[in-house]
């Protein structure tokens, strides 16, 4: 399966400073949630927007296999927020077998 090059770093910053926005959410390829976080924050008056900060720091501290497999290895659902555990799919292929050296 071939990746889908989302940065974690990248991911993560744009959480903690654009977050109220949900542009994270829009890098990472689940549009709704973005659209959901943008509502939230302006029906809170702002208050929604700490959604945004707390995702952005969970995205940077998640371990980088984490990552992969939840936005590298798989398109995330339209409606899918970091701190929900996505469905299961199949592992990510093993990685090619060493030349033959004989």
């Amino acid at each position: 399966m071939q990746s889908r090059g989302k940065d974690k770093t990248t991911a993560g910053i744009l959480g903690i400073l654009l977050g109220w926005l949900g542009v994270h959410h829009f890098y990472l390829g689940s549009t709704v949630t973005g659209v959901i976080e943008i509502v939230l924050t302006c029906v809170t008056c702002g208050v929604g927007s700490l959604l945004g900060l707390v995702e952005g720091i969970l995205i940077l501290v998640m371990d980088q296999n984490e990552f992969d497999q939840r936005y590298n290895y798989r398109t995330p659902e339209s409606i899918e927020f970091v701190f929900m555990k996505p469905k299961p799919t199949s592992p990510p292929p093993a990685p090619p077998a060493p030349p033959y050296q004989g």
